[in-house]
Formats: structure tokens, C-alpha cells, sequence
């Protein structure tokens, strides 16, 4: 199914996709609410989404065709290579984004590929997924131990700043005068709050966060 609000552009798609072989187009829309109500009586195994559409969006209309029917997937089409469009389509349940400056053997190919179930960004669009993605796995973790080290107690830090020095939890009980359990349960703990997994992390951690 085609969905875009500009007839030419809908009629410059459909000759491209009907000189390829086993592609066939089964039914049109103008906009987002046309393409969902006419989903119900056909349902294609993709739609080719335009992302800006009156009223209801490409996006929003994404999100409806995701939740409703299982079976449909979407490949986004737009003009806009922008970091907001691309991921907001992406976490809506596109199953692709190419931009409309797209050749003609790319956009065949994409289709192909999510028709089998997998899925296709566009080179600059693949980019940007990437470098957000991993943008918010940097904010995640950095927010994560931002919270951590408010919870460590006095005692912890500074059984923290031996462990930094190198002192083994022997060494470390006596200087305290506390049992070696008692400083192994701490510094469980500590590694525990911190989420690392063994103390070279865990010390690693107390120096790049300047937790002591």
C-alpha cells in the first residue's frame, strides 16, 4: 500500500514498483486515516509510509498499524534526514526509513528485504540510529552510577580509597580494626550499588567517577 498525500508522487511510485517483479501494489491512501480505514478491508504484507502527512502523521499512523496489525510492516519514506524523524519512526515500529532522494534499486531493495521480515535504513539513516543508540546508553549508564555513589557510606569510601591504594581486605581490617568478613561484605556492597562485577572494576570506577 502507497500512502502519501501527493497523487504524483503516489503515481511516480507506482510505475517504478510495477516494472519489478513480484511486487504488486494493492491499494493507495492520502493520509493516515485513509490508509488505516482502508486497512481493514486490505491488509498488504508492507506500506510505503510518507512520514509527513495532514493530520494524522506518517509516524503517528506507524504506531496504530504496529499495535493493530501484526502482520504489516512499515517502511518509512521521507525527505527529512533528521535525527528526531528517524529515531521517533523507529521506536513507532517502522521496520525501515529510506529518504525520498533514494535511488530507484535502493527503494526495491528495501522493500524486498522487510517483505522477508528484515529490516532497512538507508546509510545516513543506519548512522544516526547508531550514534543515538548510543548516546542513550551513554546517558543510561552515566545517570546510573551518578545515583550509585550517594548511597555509599562514610565507612564504604573510605574502605574504598584503601582498596584504591591496594591494600587487600587483610590489611584493610586491621587498619580499621573490623573483621576481613566485614570489609568484604562493604566492598560486595559497594560493587553491588556501582554495578560492576569484581573489585579491579570497582576501583576503576571510584577513580574515573572521583568517588573518593
Amino acid at each position: 500500500m502507497l500512502v502519501d498525500d501527493h497523487s504524483i508522487v503516489r503515481d511516480g511510485i507506482r510505475l517504478l514498483l510495477e516494472q519489478a517483479e513480484g511486487l504488486e501494489i494493492i491499494d493507495e491512501a492520502n493520509d493516515g486515516e485513509e490508509a488505516l480505514e482502508k486497512l481493514k478491508t486490505h491488509q498488504p504484507d508492507l506500506v510505503l509510509m510518507d512520514i509527513s502527512l495532514p493530520g494524522m502523521s506518517g509516524i503517528q499512523t506507524t504506531q496504530v498499524i504496529s499495535r493493530l496489525y501484526k502482520g504489516v510492516r512499515v517502511l518509512m519514506l521521507s525527505m527529512h534526514n533528521n535525527e528526531d524523524y528517524i529515531l521517533r519512526s523507529v521506536e513507532a515500529g517502522a521496520y525501515g526509513y529510506i529518504l525520498k532522494d533514494s535511488s530507484s534499486d535502493e527503494m526495491i531493495k528495501a522493500i524486498r528485504m522487510i517483505a522477508a521480515g528484515e529490516k532497512y535504513y538507508s546509510s545516513p539513516v543506519a548512522s544516526i540510529i547508531l550514534s543515538g543508540y548510543m548516546q542513550q546508553l551513554k546517558k543510561g549508564s552515566k545517570q546510573g552510577r551518578e545515583v550509585q555513589p550517594s548511597r555509599l557510606s562514610n565507612k564504604e569510601k573510605e574502605i574504598l580509597q584503601f582498596l584504591v591504594d591496594g591494600m587487600s581486605s587483610r590489611e584493610i581490617a586491621e587498619r580499621l580494626q573490623l573483621s576481613v568478613r566485614t570489609v568484604d561484605n562493604h566492598r560486595a556492597n559497594m560493587m553491588r550499588r556501582l554495578q560492576v562485577r569484581n573489585a579491579a572494576e570497582l576501583v576503576r570506577i571510584a577513580v574515573e567517577e572521583k568517588l573518593i
